[in-house]
């Protein structure tokens, strides 16, 4: 099978021949061949949304919600077929994979709602006789730049908000993924979307993206990904005096306390460190425990990491898939042995699992270190693998401060039988994300996603919060008072 681009409603044939195979990490099998679009893709499917967006804009918002309701019924009736195609493609086992098409289905739903609010505010005018209000507007044409380790939810978290709020999009997908935006492409075709409202440009970053970042007529950039490349697109965004919203990269933690449910902790943290094989921006990386219940903890964890199962992900038994490529299996092997030179003990893992059962696939053993020190570089820079650093602290107020004592601020989490730590922790903790007896993964589609310093721009996705990506505020006055009247001069207050 060979993905092309879809434009202005078309599935495209190729303006050259350029393709590049879309790999299976699980088993190495080929899936299917994917078009490697050029700066001319992106110009035809920019003139293709502009034209389009002038009369979606005025579509009105409860009809365009119309069309996400429609989607979301669609992607529901195929939640297995998605998410086995998911799971093909990126490699998460498939209850996860369900749970990402879960997401997306929610979102949908959720968004589409927004269709009879988008709400703005009326408010009294210093002035008699004069009417003030402000209301939601589209911006125009946007850009998506969406990753590889969640290939549909995070798509519909700038989509489906872009979609509502009068705009229209294009949409670039990563190379090593684009299987589920062909799969949303038939779905946005056969739904009736408007043509041109929905694009999906097929291409490596630094040919489609740039081209999406220096198009003239895209002026929105919705970018998910890489702190080091979210700095770059923001570069290059900052001077086309673009809107530019970034999520990017994590080192999240779960505080333990002495008073915390050990259990409890223990299975926090096996799902938000080895789900998704580590590969999730809000992934436990760090493990930030009480002296008085560190060896403890760390007996029940090396337990419970014997019980996981590591395989193809389409097998119902298991629960640590590959990761996505050999590249990724070379940062994460490198950062083991940078943790080994920095005198971490290594527990267990460590390794890139061979046999016949792992020989074509992407498998890294779930791995765990202990005497960590808060400034080694596994406990500072994301690994982005099934790696786990246990750094011991004395109390309550080292812990705040290590975990907030690296670059990055999305999500952090604390276990602990403390009321008073839990309001103190919520309000301390330096992330945008904050988990009370709950490991560091488990967002909500109606609440905001996105995190503080390394890890975004001030933006946030999902929630109402997305609607301000994909929205410019409009202040409205109407004076009917028939004669000039002059704010802050001819007031009498």
């Amino acid at each position: 099978m060979k993905l092309v681009n879809f434009i202005n409603g078309k599935w495209r044939d190729p303006r050259n021949a350029k393709f590049t195979p879309v790999l299976n990490p699980a088993t190495g099998e080929e899936l299917a061949q994917v078009q490697m679009s050029s700066k001319a893709d992106v110009d035809e499917a920019a003139r293709a949304a502009k034209l389009a967006q002038k009369k979606w804009a005025k579509v009105p918002a409860p009809k365009r919600a119309d069309y996400l309701y429609e989607i979301g019924r669609l992607m529901k009736e195929r939640k297995e077929h998605l998410a086995q195609v998911l799971t093909k493609e990126m490699g998460k086992v498939i209850e996860e994979g369900r749970g990402e098409v879960q997401e997306g289905i929610d979102m949908a739903y959720y968004m589409a709602g927004e269709g009879r609010r988008l709400f703005g505010e009326t408010t009294p005018s210093e002035l008699a006789d004069k009417f003030a209000m402000s209301v939601r507007a589209p911006i125009g044409v946007v850009g998506l730049i969406t990753p590889w380790n969640f290939p549909v939810a995070i798509a519909t978290w700038k989509s489906f908000p872009a979609i509502v709020g009068g705009n229209t999009f294009l949409w670039k997908p990563a190379t090593e993924t684009p299987m589920m935006a062909y799969e949303m492409g038939k779905i946005f075709e056969e739904v009736g979307l408007p043509e041109g409202v929905a694009n999906i440009v097929f291409g490596a970053g630094s040919e489609v993206g740039t081209a999406m970042i220096e198009h003239p007529d895209i002026r929105v950039i919705s970018f998910t990904g890489s702190t080091d490349t979210g700095r770059q697109v923001a570069e290059m965004g900052g001077r086309h005096l673009k809107k530019v919203s970034l999520e990017m990269g994590g080192k999240n933690a779960v505080i333990v306390m002495e008073d915390a449910d050990l259990d409890l902790a223990v299975e926090g943290i096996l799902w938000s460190a080895f789900g998704t094989a580590g590969q999730r921006c809000t992934a436990c990386s760090r493990v930030i425990v009480h002296k008085d219940a560190k060896e403890e903890l760390q007996n029940r964890l090396l337990e419970k990491m014997k019980t996981l199962t590591i395989g193809d992900g389409t097998d119902e038994s298991v629960k640590v898939g590959p990761v996505i490529n050999q590249k990724a299996l070379e940062k994460i092997h490198s950062y083991v042995e940078i943790g080994q030179q920095e005198g971490a003990t290594l527990l267990v893992g460590g390794d890139i699992l061979k046999g016949s059962a792992y020989d074509k696939g992407n498998y890294y053993a779930p791995t765990l270190f202990t005497d960590v020190s808060p400034e080694m570089r596994i406990a500072q820079e994301e690994i982005f693998g099934p790696v786990v650093s246990i750094i011991e602290v004395g109390g309550f107020d080292e812990a705040i401060e290590v975990n907030n004592g690296v670059i990055y601020g999305l999500s952090s989490s604390i276990y602990t039988a403390d009321v008073n730590r839990v309001f103190k922790a919520q309000r301390d903790l330096d992330t945008g994300i904050v988990y009370i007896n709950a490991g560091t993964t488990g967002a909500e589609i109606h609440l905001p996603f996105g995190g503080t310093k390394g890890t975004g721009n001030g933006h946030r996705d999902s929630g109402v919060a997305a609607l301000d990506v994909f929205t410019e505020w409009k202040s409205i006055y109407v004076d009917y008072s028939g004669k000039l009247q002059r704010a802050q001069i001819d007031n009498d207050i």
